[in-house]
């Protein structure tokens, strides 16, 4: 006998059969994002050969060039979510408004937020980018269009978080709070199949992934913990290996497997820090804490912080526990 091969909607209608008032409506939306990635997967694997590389000389809300592949990675996010009659808002990082369901499609009751390609600077290098999405219910009365407050909810309301990473292979990565767990797309018949079930990110890493050139615009706690990871210490098995790609999927990613933490903090130039935080640092704050790793600002969980505008932004440590802990001594002047 064969090993038993678990799909995405598989495992999802299992996952779903645990709970008596489900009523399926959550798979069919976890099958939309699924289909989007597919078709972002294709067009970035072959990118250089579709004519979809280079920029569009146009620039977002967050004030970033927009690369032709974020306009189609947006514009394919959109269109699988918007007339299934299982969202009833969204939000994009490449839209300044939340994006309503047109007029006379049928309305659900979840709201979705997505970065649709993150890392898109890297495109053109042929560096791994990936697209994060979270879910939640909506809060505002079913039946009528959603609005920023069904957006606007702490972390800790979210139903489900997850990202795809495209790279060597593409990998689905999700959470809806019952572990997390990692499908790969099998191109020879285009599912996801289960292929890291039940991720567990080590207690303590090895890795530390931070962009130092920013090194002189950090307070001090920031630069005392850059200098202790860097020191060599065999009791504490120091130094910690420097990894940084530059595409917050993929370094998230290898250090979820491997352990170890990411690092965006604020500076002089981002003192609100520069990753957002609806649907960038809340979605793979779910995911981490449920591998059993962490995520902070520096002084509070990243769950628990309510939104008060949709591209809020915030500074983001996040990984394993114990190194999120220790940035969090050194930034309070605990370690020095």
């Amino acid at each position: 006998m064969s090993e038993k091969i678990i799909t995405l909607s598989r495992h999802i209608i299992e996952e779903q059969r645990k709970h008596p008032e489900a009523t399926g409506k959550f798979t069919d939306l976890m099958n939309d994002i699924a289909f989007a990635a597919k078709l972002i997967s294709y067009h970035t694997n072959k990118a250089g050969l579709l004519g979809v590389l280079g920029e569009t000389f146009n620039v977002n809300i967050q004030g970033e060039v927009v690369k032709k592949l974020d306009v189609f990675a947006n514009e394919t996010m959109i269109k699988a979510l918007d007339h299934n009659g299982h969202t009833c808002v969204m939000v994009s990082e490449e839209s300044e408004d939340v994006i309503p369901i047109p007029e006379n499609y049928p309305l659900g009751r979840y709201a979705v937020l997505f970065d649709p390609l993150d890392g898109s600077s890297n495109i053109d290098a042929n560096v791994s980018v990936g697209t994060i999405f979270y879910i939640y219910l909506r809060v505002t009365p079913e039946g009528r269009p959603g609005r920023a407050e069904d957006c606007l909810q702490p972390g800790i309301k979210q139903v489900c978080a997850g990202y795809i990473v495209y790279g060597s292979s593409t990998m689905l990565v999700y959470t809806t709070g019952n572990g997390v767990h990692g499908f790969t797309l099998d191109p020879s018949y285009g599912e996801f199949v289960l292929s890291h079930p039940d991720i567990k990110t080590p207690k303590k890493g090895k890795i530390y992934s931070v962009n130092e050139s920013n090194f002189d615009y950090w307070e001090q706690g920031i630069k005392n913990y850059i200098h202790y990871v860097k020191q060599v210490d065999e009791k504490t098995d120091r130094p910690m290996n420097s990894r940084y790609i530059g595409s917050m999927v993929s370094d998230f990613h290898r250090n979820l497997l491997y352990g170890g933490v990411f690092l965006y903090p604020a500076s002089s130039r981002s003192p609100e820090g520069k990753l957002r935080l609806t649907y960038e640092a809340n979605p793979m704050a779910f995911i981490i804490e449920q591998a059993g790793g962490r995520a902070s600002d520096g002084y509070r969980r990243i769950m628990e912080i309510l939104p008060e505008h949709i591209h809020q932004r915030t500074p983001l440590f996040i990984g394993s526990e114990k190194d999120v802990a220790m940035i969090e001594d050194f930034i309070s002047g605990r370690l020095s």
